[in-house]
């Protein structure tokens, strides 16, 4: 029960924390909201980095991304639109730094 509360106060400030970032937020279209909690982003980068050859790269950003988004798109590859901050973060060339 204390755990469940805890682990509800870390994604409100994590996600009062993301509010605050410099990415362009438009309203969610979706109905369904995919948030996840930090100690899920393992789990969920391996689903979503299971199919490249490229498992290092992908399983890093992909961590580095659901930490920072809480949220990790549906399926192996594309879906990035259920996920908006994850879509949205770029990298400095403009390239997705999500995976």
């Amino acid at each position: 029960m204390i755990l469940t509360f805890l682990i509800f106060c870390l994604t409100l400030c994590i996600l009062q924390e993301c509010g605050n970032d410099k990415l362009p937020h438009k309203p969610l279209k979706r109905k369904r909201i995919l948030l996840l909690v930090i100690v899920e982003c393992p789990s969920q980068c391996t689903r979503r980095c299971s199919q490249t050859q490229y498992h290092k790269p992908c399983m890093f950003f992909c961590q580095k991304c659901c930490k920072k988004c809480l949220c990790v798109p549906p399926g192996f590859y594309g879906n990035k639109a259920a996920c908006p901050c994850y879509n949205n973060w770029k990298t400095q060339q403009g390239g997705p730094k999500c995976p």
